[in-house]
C-alpha cells in the first residue's frame, strides 16, 4: 500500500486545487463554494523516486455541528489516522482566522508530522509575506504555495518525501472495475461502507451527499476489486451549474472506464423513469451490469413478495434482461458480498473472447432447431459463418446473404443461443449483420437495432 499524505484545512482555502496540483490531475472537484468536498477523495501521486497517496477531505468546522459537518470531521480524522503526513492548507489573501487557529491545535495534538502550506500566494515576492502571518500557529516554517499556478509546490514536496517511507516497485494488479450507480439516496454510499467495513463514505437521508467519485481498492480471494461510488443522478432538469453538475458529470465519466456497472435501485421506490434512463446510459456505454435492489429490509415480504418484484423488475428492465438481479441490504449487510460473485461472472463475460469455430458450432445448431425464416418473395435467410471481432462488450459479425431477410425475432433468438451456450450473461452483446451482396450491415443487441452503409 502506498503512503498517504492527508490534506487538511477550513472550508474554501483550495485544498482540491493543491491536492489536484500535487497529483498532476484535475480529479477532485473544485468551485468556489464552501464544502463542496465531503468524503475522502484519493489521487495517486509521485515525486522523484517517492509514490504516496494524497487524500482531499472536507473543510473542516469545530464550532459548528449543523447538516454535515460533524461527518466532515470524522472523515478527516480517519484520513489523518492512516496518513505518514498531513499538509495543512491556509488562505494566504485571508490571512490567520479562528478556524485556522482551531484546527492548528487539533493538529498539535495528532502524532502525524504536519506541514503548513500557505496557499493563493500567486506573487513570488508578496508570498514571502503573506506565508510569514502563519508563523503564530506554531507548526514550523509556512511555505508559500500557489495551487493554480504550481509556485512553491515543488519545494514543498522536496520537504514532504521526507516523512515518506520508501516504496518498493508493486506489482500491477488485474483489477475489476465497479461503479455504483443510481438515483439520489437509494444507498450507494451505504453499499461502498458495508464492502469496506468502515465509514468511506458520508452516509445521509439528503439527497446529494455524494457529490465527487469515491475509488476504493478492496481485496477478496486473491481479487482485487476498485469501487467507485458516485454522485446521484437527477433528472437534467433538477440539476443545477455547481458541485452537483460535476458530481454527476464524474459519474458519467466513471461508467465508461470501468468493467461492470452496479445500478442500484431503491426496494421501497421500485424502478423509476430515471431508473431506466441510467439503464439505457449503460447500455450505450456498452457496459456490464449488475442490478443490486437495496433496502431490502424495509419491504413487507410474504412468500410470493420477491416473485412479484422480480416480476415487475423484468418488465421495466427488459431492455436489460441479460443483468442478473440480487436482492440485499446494505444496512444490515445481507448479501452484499455475493454481489462480488456476480461481478465475477459478469466482469468475465465482459472480456470474454470465443473462437471462431465454437462461435459456429453454436450458429449451426441454432439453425438446425430453427431455420431462418422464409420472407413474402418466398426467398429465406441464410448464415453462413460467424466471428467474434471484439470484447468489452462482446461482439460477433454474422455473414448472411441478405441481413433484411432475418427479422427482428430471429435475430433475437440467435442472440439468445449465444447468451445460453456461450455463457455471456451479465454483459451486453453487440451482433453485426452483414449482407454477402449489399453493402448494409444490420447491428443488433447492446443498443436499438439500426442499419448502416459500410
Amino acid at each position: 500500500m502506498l503512503p498517504i499524505v492527508a490534506i487538511i484545512g477550513r472550508p474554501n482555502v483550495g485544498k482540491s486545487t493543491v491536492a489536484n496540483r500535487l497529483a498532476g490531475v484535475q480529479d477532485a472537484i473544485v468551485y468556489d463554494t464552501p464544502g463542496v468536498t465531503r468524503d475522502r477523495t484519493y489521487l495517486s501521486a509521485y515525486w522523484r523516486d517517492r509514490e504516496f497517496s494524497v487524500v482531499d477531505t472536507g473543510g473542516l468546522v469545530f464550532d459548528d455541528d449543523t447538516e454535515f459537518l460533524p461527518l466532515i470531521r470524522e472523515q478527516a480524522a480517519l484520513a489523518l489516522s492512516e496518513a505518514s503526513a498531513a499538509i495543512f492548507v491556509v488562505d494566504g489573501q485571508t490571512g490567520p482566522t479562528p478556524a485556522d487557529e482551531a484546527i492548528a491545535e487539533w493538529l498539535r495534538l495528532q502524532s502525524v508530522p504536519v506541514l503548513l502550506a500557505v496557499n493563493k500566494c500567486e506573487s513570488p515576492e508578496l508570498g514571502l509575506i503573506q506565508a510569514a502571518q502563519f508563523w503564530e500557529l506554531g507548526l514550523g516554517e509556512p511555505l508559500p504555495i500557489s495551487g493554480i499556478h504550481g509556485n512553491g509546490t515543488g519545494e514543498l514536496l522536496d520537504l514532504l518525501i521526507n516523512y515518506l517511507p520508501r516504496t518498493e516497485e508493486l506489482p500491477e494488479t488485474d483489477e475489476i472495475k465497479v461503479a455504483i450507480i443510481g438515483r439520489p439516496n437509494v444507498g450507494k454510499s451505504s453499499l461502498l461502507n458495508a464492502f469496506v467495513g468502515e465509514n468511506r463514505a458520508i452516509v445521509s437521508p439528503i439527497s446529494g451527499t455524494t457529490r465527487d467519485s469515491i475509488d476504493t481498492l478492496i481485496e477478496r480471494e486473491g481479487k482485487t476489486y476498485r469501487l467507485i461510488d458516485t454522485a446521484g443522478i437527477r433528472k437534467k432538469k433538477n440539476v443545477e451549474y455547481g458541485p452537483e453538475f460535476f458530481g454527476i458529470n464524474r459519474a458519467f465519466k466513471a461508467i465508461r472506464r470501468t468493467d461492470v456497472v452496479l445500478l442500484v435501485i431503491d426496494a421501497e421506490d421500485g424502478v423509476t423513469e430515471q431508473d431506466q434512463k441510467l439503464v439505457g446510459l449503460i447500455v450505450d456505454e456498452g457496459r456490464a451490469c449488475v442490478v443490486v435492489v437495496n433496502k431490502w429490509d424495509a419491504v413487507e415480504k410474504d412468500s410470493y413478495t420477491i416473485y412479484d418484484y422480480e416480476k415487475n423488475l423484468n418488465a421495466r428492465l427488459h431492455f436489460i434482461d441479460w443483468a442478473e438481479t440480487i436482492f440485499v441490504s446494505a444496512k444490515t449487510g445481507q448479501r452484499v458480498e455475493k454481489i462480488l460473485e456476480l461481478v465475477d461472472r459478469a466482469a468475465e463475460a465482459h472480456k470474454r473472447r470465443v473462437s471462431t469455430a465454437v462461435v459456429n458450432e453454436v450458429l449451426e445448431e441454432a439453425v438446425r432447431r430453427h431455420s431462418p425464416p422464409t420472407n413474402r418473395q418466398g426467398r429465406q435467410g441464410k448464415i453462413y459463418y460467424g466471428t467474434q471481432v471484439s470484447s468489452q462488450p462482446p461482439a460477433i459479425a454474422l455473414f448472411v446473404n441478405d441481413a433484411k431477410r432475418l427479422n427482428d425475432n430471429y435475430r433475437r433468438y440467435i442472440e439468445g443461443q449465444f447468451r445460453q451456450h456461450l455463457g455471456f450473461i451479465g454483459t451486453p452483446i453487440k451482433l453485426f449483420w452483414r449482407s454477402k451482396k449489399a453493402r448494409d450491415v444490420v447491428e443488433t443487441g447492446n443498443s436499438a437495432n439500426r442499419a448502416t452503409r459500410v
